[in-house]
């Protein structure tokens, strides 16, 4: 029941692995191998490629090793991700022996299980070869494993494991970075998904898998699982769900057999597909009917295809004086910050309400950033004057509006002013500008009505402190409007691997709003609502939305 209802209205700390495979590994990457007579420096870059094999330990790049040095290679400690390696021959090099200072700038880490973490450093040591029978080989080099950037892509690709939330409606996305050169994509997928969520969402999702459970392997055409005791049926679709979702949008063809201690998952059936469990789609609902709204000169519009109208009611009002708003898909709730006054007189509320209907006020303050309905818009949160996040719900018993104020202790250093909030559909991230910077957070529930935000990294520390709005897409990534001339739009991944500059041809920065549905993304920069097709080719220009051209409004897509 919605809002309204009763009322009128981390660093990773090892390194990636060659994921638990069930046949022998069979890799068509081609690895370099050491090549006779191969210079120094060259030889040092085909390590850095080889490094890319996580295979066997490792082994391909422990080839380019003396024997000792084979043995010794501490390549569990950590694995960096580079833009780029730069080599520098140090003074005094000899005829056997030689030095190189190795530097580059971290962009990310991938810990065990091809969990992916954003990070923005330098990096320098020191590596030493020298001559081993005529060839050059590595005898000194510090612990872990360095990639460049294109070696990460060129080498793993990114797939989703999917856990479910904590009321079991919902599947979450786990990216992950698996090898190319696995056996089987899906068997190293559900080996992963057995082993549980990373870290960074655990407090926020819900898995069916029973402690002690392994998967292992296919057998007879069938993925089997042992050690899944006593599923009740609810559980045991609900693991399908994760099975087939996870198979499927890695591109794993169907229909999939699964077995539970060998008894088929869905006894009765031949195998399952997506539409067994369609209702756990990751993609139902967001931006499926994506009505378009805009907010211009404090009144909301109701925008189609050729024409733009005033919204009905309070919302359309000439003196409705709204700054931000949030809409359900279907117009049941609408959750709108009203503002008036100015300097010390300034004051803000929620109005909240159906688009056609009365409104109430749901909230006051000095200032409030732009509401975040929950999925089933049972409840939105909302900043504070910059600093308390608040959760605002309805009893669906009494019609009493109750608030809560959600636990961010773990923002540490993470301080500075809460400008954007945006929950996710499942509700289990929640995506924040806080001083111009980009973080992504989880959402746990500590206890009933309680919520917490955990883990809260930034997610994109190169857009630096330049963003100033954003809002998610419907498959999973961010939509970051920015305050830079050269890159006023931005695309972040999930896991923060990629910040890509969106097409800025006939934009003019700052991007002050951004929306997205399934078919095109919004923007308001300092001129215009511009709209550009979700698919559209990076170099497509920007276009004014047909029904707002001469208008500058900030786009409301429903969801």
């Amino acid at each position: 029941m919605g809002l309204v209802a009763g009322c009128t209205t981390v660093p990773g700390d090892s390194t990636p692995q060659a994921l638990r495979s069930f046949a022998p590994a069979q890799s068509n990457i081609d690895v370099p191998s050491p090549v006779p007579g191969r210079e120094p420096d060259l030889l040092l870059r085909d390590f850095f490629t080889a490094s890319a094999n996580p295979i066997q330990n490792y082994q391909a790049a422990r080839s380019f090793l003396s024997p000792d040095m084979a043995s010794q290679w501490d390549n569990q400690s950590n694995t960096l991700i580079l833009d780029r390696i730069d080599l520098n021959a140090n003074a005094g090099a000899t005829a056997d022996r030689i030095s190189y200072i190795v530097r580059g700038t971290v962009v990310g880490n991938m810990s065990t299980g091809g969990v992916y973490a954003p990070e923005n450093g330098d990096y320098e040591a020191s590596i030493e070869l020298r001559k081993i029978n005529g060839e050059w080989r590595i005898t000194s080099l510090p612990p872990g494993v360095i990639l460049e950037k294109v070696e990460l892509r060129n080498n793993y690709q990114p797939h989703e494991l999917y856990f479910l939330d904590p009321t079991g409606r919902f599947l979450v996305r786990d990216r992950r970075w698996v090898y190319n050169g696995q056996p089987s994509t899906g068997s190293a997928l559900l080996s992963l998904m057995v082993e549980g969520p990373q870290r960074g969402i655990a407090p926020g999702v819900v898995n069916e898998v029973p402690e002690g459970a392994v998967f292992s392997g296919m057998k007879d055409g069938a993925y089997t699982f042992i050690g899944f005791g006593e599923l009740n049926a609810d559980q045991r679709h609900r693991f399908a769900a994760q099975v087939v979702w996870t198979l499927a949008r890695a591109g794993v063809a169907g229909p999939y057999r699964v077995t539970l201690d060998g008894v088929p998952l869905e006894i009765g059936q031949a195998g399952l597909s997506v539409e067994d469990v369609a209702e756990f789609n990751p993609n139902v609902g967001v931006g499926s009917l994506s009505p378009l709204y805009a907010l211009s000169n404090g009144q909301l519009y109701v925008v189609s295809s050729d024409r733009v109208d005033l919204a009905p009611g309070r919302w359309g009002a000439q003196d409705a004086q709204l700054e931000s708003a949030d809409i359900s898909a279907t117009g049941d709730v609408v959750a709108a910050v009203q503002t008036t006054g100015e300097g010390d007189d300034k004051k803000s509320q929620v109005l909240l309400g159906p688009l056609n209907g009365e409104t109430t006020t749901a909230l006051e303050r000095r200032t409030l950033s732009r509401p975040s309905l929950e999925y089933d818009a049972s409840a939105f949160w909302t900043v504070l004057d910059g600093t308390t996040i608040a959760r605002v719900s309805r009893s669906s018993a009494t019609g009493e509006m109750s608030q809560i104020e959600v636990d961010k202790d773990a923002f540490g250093d993470a301080t500075g002013a809460i400008s954007v909030l945006r929950l996710s559909h499942s509700g289990v991230r929640v995506a924040m500008i806080i001083d111009g910077r980009v973080y992504l957070g989880t959402v746990s529930r500590p206890a009933p009505g309680e919520r917490k935000i955990t883990n809260l990294v930034q997610i994109a520390p190169s857009i630096g402190n330049t963003a100033l709005t954003l809002d998610w897409q419907h498959d999973g990534s961010l939509l970051v409007g920015t305050s830079s001339p050269d890159t006023p739009v931005r695309r972040v991944e999930l896991d923060g691997s990629e910040v890509t500059p969106l097409s800025a041809g006939n934009i003019t920065a700052p991007v002050v709003a951004v929306a997205s549905s399934t078919n095109n993304i919004y923007v308001t920069d300092s001129r215009a609502v511009l709209q550009l097709p979700s698919n559209g080719p990076s170099s497509a220009f920007w276009r004014e939305v047909p029904a707002l051209q001469g208008t500058r409004a900030a786009p409301v897509v429903a969801h």
